[in-house]
């Protein structure tokens, strides 16, 4: 038995002080401006939080650009339902995968021609919310540059949010989010044989 149940006077007296911290802490948050989420960690489900995060600014009306890093081609779920709304850019790096290619001069090439979109995206003050899935992967391997990168993330539009996904996000790119969060991997189904599952992996 939790001791909340045991002594609920001393319960309620730790929830009235833990309720007291937030409403001070909501009280001077108030700042309204555009918000640079980092996704990273190797655990599953950076994209599908990046798109969680699309479907709740369309569902206010926001517009929403998104570029997909090293997806490549592949018939996503996502995809189909998303590119069909109206407030949507979407736009799928060509090459997809780099240990598909083995070509390190077209995948930059192809990286550079993705950020092109995505540049545009950020200048873009219509744009509510940006999507650029993957991205950690292209200043990983040095397909773009980094200065360049966090430079067009400084000088967005003000409002504009951001939501950056992808495995080992640099120092830049964290330092400079306003919130990161970093997915841990337990267990993973593929690890176990099992394929990619429609509706979950895509």
């Amino acid at each position: 038995m939790s001791k909340a149940i045991k002594d609920p006077e001393k319960h309620v007296e730790r929830m009235k002080r833990i309720k007291e911290h937030v409403d001070r802490r909501i009280a001077k948050a108030q700042e309204d401006k555009g918000t640079f989420v980092l996704l990273t960690g190797n655990g599953k489900g950076k994209s599908s939080s990046s798109l969680g995060m699309v479907a709740r600014a369309l569902g206010h009306g926001m517009k929403v650009g998104v570029v997909q890093f090293l997806k490549g081609e592949w018939d996503t779920g996502e995809i189909s339902f998303f590119k069909k709304h109206e407030n949507v850019q979407w736009h799928i790096m060509s090459s997809g995968f780099t240990w598909e290619t083995q070509n390190r001069e077209q995948d930059k090439a192809s990286s550079e021609e993705a950020w092109v979109h995505a540049k545009a995206l950020l200048q873009d003050d219509s744009i509510d919310l940006v999507v650029l899935d993957e991205l950690t992967y292209l200043l990983h391997y040095e397909y773009l540059n980094e200065d360049d990168v966090v430079s067009a993330i400084i000088n967005r539009p003000e409002k504009q949010h951001l939501v950056v996904s992808g495995r080992g996000a640099s120092e830049s790119l964290i330092e400079l989010a306003d919130t990161v969060s970093e997915i841990k991997e337990i267990k993973h189904a593929f690890k176990r044989g099992i394929k990619a599952q429609k509706g979950l992996e895509y």
